[in-house]
């Protein structure tokens, strides 16, 4: 199997795609520009550790709200808080763990989504390449997605030899992850050690530091990608921009010196065979091979996916149809799920079946096992409904890119400002490439215009640098999500 890593480092935005023969399968984004508007999906905070102050401790929800310097608290829950009670027990509460007006140190575990705060944990962890170092709390554990006993055995025994070796902290523990496997014991005590000095360093500034005030942040989009996704059997990582592969090889250099050979810069967009992929994932429409096709349409309270066959028979009949439509519908649900980021309660109304539901719920269970979000699934009801939890990791890409609309369309959204501005300069790129040394008149709807006119000071350099020295932009009289770019 052919799997590569992409890597678009655009003026605006850094978006990061895993593809599998040719197959898109995990696709994320992290915006640089307009983040100090605290936009939600611009950067992210997750991995970020913070001595922030309480404000509230709510005894009826056993939480408290802790200012991490943001426009909206924290959310501290009593389970992630209990590494800060003397002794916890079954009978321990929040008020055992916090009161108004502590400094605490805390991580961010989940990003600000909607009019949700950043969810905290007071229970710090501090990924590596290899290894996850969870301070004050000793002992090793290893990732549930290495299955094999063998292997598990193996990485125990070296964990307890690594448990031993000067330079570390004391009192501290680790988690295994799925790149240990195959590693030498003094990797793993690189990486080890290297998560050791972190901490010391983030001690460090804990003793001179006023709350709320920000310790320790995670690594960049571009190493966090290599970090987390780039394994074994990755054949390639393609990068569009000097400066992102430069700090690409960089990061390998220090922490994974066999990655650096499958780094590769190209000169065109990375996504340039994928970008009619990720617009179509703004549309509840997913059409399937066979002519069936699947909605999925997003509300508060849960994700509806409907399984509808369209035009497809099968030639043996309505169950033989309606078995192969699930199949192929279950394959396809986990990979859709995983690219629009949907989180929370998600109900499949699988088509109705005669027969055993057992392989639709195996094919189900294998398209979400690629997930590195946890996942559950429930069995299959007698209406052919399945309900599927995942943990919320990021905002949904619909509410990333989508803002309410009077007019558009009958859906009930269109692309925000800040999307449309962010093709407009991919868009940009395109043409300074094309035609370079050009000037380049972008116009937009005036909302989009006067967005990009806020951020010149951010925009105007990194456009520079990716060779578009010359660019105005113009508001004109277009619809929100139409523009026009071109060389003057």
């Amino acid at each position: 199997m052919s799997i590569e890593v992409l890597i678009n480092a655009g003026a605006g935005e850094i978006r990061v795609a895993l593809v599998a023969d040719g197959k898109l399968q995990e696709l994320s984004f992290e915006r640089t520009i307009g983040v100090e508007e605290g936009a939600r999906g611009c950067h992210s905070l997750v991995g970020d550790v913070i001595l922030g102050r309480v404000q509230r401790v709510m005894a009826g929800m056993q939480a408290a709200f802790v200012d991490i310097g943001l426009e909206r608290a924290g959310f501290l829950a009593l389970r992630e808080a209990r590494s800060l009670a003397k002794t916890f027990t079954d009978t321990s509460t929040i008020s055992d763990c916090v009161r108004e007006g502590d400094a605490v140190l805390v991580q961010v575990i989940k990003d600000p989504i909607n009019d949700k705060g950043a969810r905290l944990s007071a229970g710090i962890t501090l990924p590596g390449r290899m290894l996850v170092m969870t301070p004050g709390h000793p002992g090793l554990a290893i990732s549930r997605r290495i299955e094999d006993e063998a292997s598990r055995v193996s990485l125990a025994a070296l964990g307890e030899k690594l448990l031993n070796q000067d330079q570390l902290i004391p009192n501290t523990g680790f988690i295994f992850r799925t790149a240990a496997l195959g590693a030498s014991l003094e990797e793993l005590t690189q990486d080890a050690v290297m998560l050791a000095d972190n901490w010391r360093s983030i001690e460090d500034k804990r003793k001179t530091a006023k709350p709320p005030a920000t310790l320790y942040h995670d690594l960049g989009p571009i190493e966090r990608t290599l970090r987390d996704m780039v394994r074994g059997d990755v054949t390639a990582v393609l990068i569009d921009d000097a400066a992102a592969a430069n700090a690409a090889r960089a990061y390998c250099r220090r922490a994974m010196p066999s990655a650096e050979a499958h780094i590769q810069l190209v000169n065109v967009s990375a996504f340039e065979s994928l970008e009619d992929e990720i617009a179509a994932l703004a549309h509840a429409k997913v059409d399937l091979l066979s002519g069936a096709w699947i909605t999925i349409e997003t509300t508060e309270a849960l994700t509806a996916i409907d399984v509808n066959s369209g035009r497809f028979t099968q030639s043996g009949g309505l169950a033989e149809t309606s078995l192969a439509v699930n199949l192929e519908a279950a394959t396809e649900i986990g990979r859709q799920i995983r690219l629009r980021g949907i989180g929370g309660l998600i109900v499949v109304d699988f088509i109705h079946l005669s027969s055993d539901p057992a392989p639709v719920l195996a094919a189900l269970e294998k398209s979400l096992s690629f997930d590195r979000a946890p996942v559950q699934i429930s069995p299959m009801s007698e209406f052919g409904i399945v309900a599927i939890t995942r943990k919320r990791v990021r905002e949904p890409l619909a509410r990333l890119t989508s803002a309410g609309c009077p007019s558009c369309h009958g859906t009930g959204r269109a692309l925000t400002p800040q999307s449309v501005a962010l093709n407009i300069l991919r868009q940009v790129e395109r043409e300074a490439r094309a035609a370079p040394g050009r000037e380049i008149l972008a116009e937009a709807a005036p909302d989009v215009a006067a967005w990009l006119d806020a951020h010149l000071d951010e925009i105007t350099p990194e456009l520079a640098r990716r060779g578009a020295g010359r660019v105005r932009f113009a508001a004109g009289r277009f619809a929100r999500e139409a523009f026009d770019v071109r060389p003057i």
